[in-house]
């Protein structure tokens, strides 16, 4: 039997793992969806949030701070126009309605479905991106059915992902997948970065937000 790490070389391990992984985040798709959501804020468009599991937390999270984060200190005394928000997996009584009576891959697309429009934003946090069989099905095929609605009535796709960025990374217009750089970790690594990219495009919203009209 393989002798367990030390607590000690089990967190050096990790941190040096997370480490490599900022390192090979790609600049240019976080960019981009920055500048997405900043046209979406000019435009006063609505912004359609969503995820499962770890990522319903960090999407309800995303939500929030989009919606009260960016407009705190100048912009709030200054009254500046505010992001539209909507996160998609806080309505626990529409969702299991949803489930019970249609199944879970609708949950999403058929909330959004007397809302979204043109120039709209779809924001999906997922860590496979709906690419993997598992014993209960494949997961997250919530959100490639929400992509297919928003792509039909021409709002633009937006994903935080990893692994292979799964359907996700095929149909966004801008997707940042954290790279793998330990199997056994993607998971917690791929969520644990989604709320590190969470919190700089909010704080980069934010800052663009205050300049702006300046």
């Amino acid at each position: 039997m393989k002798k367990p790490l030390t607590h000690k070389v089990f967190i050096k391990q990790y941190f040096d793992e997370s480490k490599k992984i900022m390192q090979k985040i790609p600049i240019r798709d976080v960019d981009k969806i920055i500048s997405i959501l900043f046209e979406a804020w000019q435009q006063e468009s609505t912004i359609f949030v969503m995820g499962n599991g770890g990522s319903a937390s960090t999407a309800s999270h995303f939500a929030a701070d989009l919606t009260k984060y960016t407009v705190m200190g100048a912009s709030y005394e200054q009254k500046k126009k505010r992001f539209k928000v909507m996160c998609l997996n806080d309505n626990i009584v529409l969702n299991s309605a949803w489930t019970n009576d249609f199944g879970f891959d609708i949950i999403f697309s058929e909330q959004m479905e007397p809302w979204i429009k043109n120039n709209d934003v779809v924001f999906a946090f997922s860590v496979h991106g709906g690419a993997e069989r598992v014993e209960g099905g494949v997961w997250s095929q919530n959100i490639p059915k929400a992509f297919e609605l928003a792509k039909e009535r021409g709002a633009k796709l937006v994903g935080l992902s990893g692994d292979t960025g799964g359907v996700m990374k095929q149909m966004a217009d801008a997707c940042v997948v954290v790279p793998t750089v330990n199997k056994d970790h993607i998971t917690v690594h791929v969520e644990g970065f989604h709320v590190v990219i969470h919190h700089l495009i909010i704080h980069r919203l934010k800052q663009l937000i205050q300049s702006w009209g300046k």
